[in-house]
């Protein structure tokens, strides 16, 4: 247990109680800081008394369900967010990813597992604290797109913001930093996932596939993002032919 890991402090939002009891007893035996919750009210209860540095957030919720929760925190403060579900539908895993979730995870779950992705998700850049490459360059702007990283945020021609979840971010900003590079599936996930074991390279295909999307023009995914032959990608966004 470290000085830092005691100022952590996570939202635990559950209507299991069982659940809810056993995550709260394990990650206060890790040293974090928890909080429960059943719904938005309890949630509003706990920002007031503190600030949240990440959110566990249940999708199958009674009362309001774990998708407008997650739309509610991410316009009212600037917690990480892992939603937590019995749905492992991958339909269901994008959406709340699109919601602009940090992580997903399919009950039941691993508790070792549950805190090493807690690790992961706490080591990228808070929004409110942006390191100094991103604080250097504020934003980025490429065909008809203004990309803020400090604010996770994508705006088009019309000024409709667009969310980024924080991997989404660490890899748009990859692509801005290093445009024309072509980069493999490793190379990527070394830099979005930085030292964590085991994780699948495939999953740069999904990142990519949620990225290109956000980055479409109505409906139509422009090739912003293309793929080489032999599992790498570049960034151009100066040729799209």
């Amino acid at each position: 247990m470290t000085d830092t890991q005691q100022a952590i402090h996570v939202l635990i939002v559950e209507d299991d109680p069982e659940i809810c009891a056993l995550l709260q007893r394990y990650l206060q035996r890790l040293g974090y800081v928890v909080s429960t919750a059943l719904n938005r009210a309890g949630i509003e209860a706990v920002q007031t008394r503190q600030p949240i540095d990440l959110t566990l957030l249940d999708l199958m919720l009674p009362e309001e369900d774990g998708r407008t929760l997650c739309k509610y925190l991410r316009q009212t403060s600037a917690t990480r967010i892992i939603m937590v579900s019995a749905l492992n539908d991958i339909h269901d895993r994008v959406s709340g990813l699109d919601l602009g979730a940090d992580d997903y995870v399919s009950k039941p779950f691993d508790l070792e597992e549950l805190a090493a992705r807690i690790r992961a998700v706490l080591r990228r850049p808070h929004p409110e604290a942006a390191p100094p490459e991103i604080q250097s360059v504020l934003h980025y702007r490429f065909d008809n797109w203004l990309f803020e990283p400090a604010k996770r945020a994508l705006y088009g021609k019309t000024g409709i913001r667009v969310a980024l979840t924080g991997s989404e971010t660490d890899l748009l900003l990859t692509f801005c930093q290093n445009i024309r590079h072509v980069f493999n599936r490793t190379e990527l996930l070394a830099r979005i996932h930085n030292d964590e074991k085991n994780v699948d390279p495939r999953a740069i295909d999904l990142l990519i596939s949620r990225l290109r999307r956000k980055l479409s023009h109505e409906g139509r995914q422009l090739e912003l993002i293309r793929t080489i032959r032999g599992g790498g990608y570049i960034f151009d966004p100066d040729d799209r032919n």
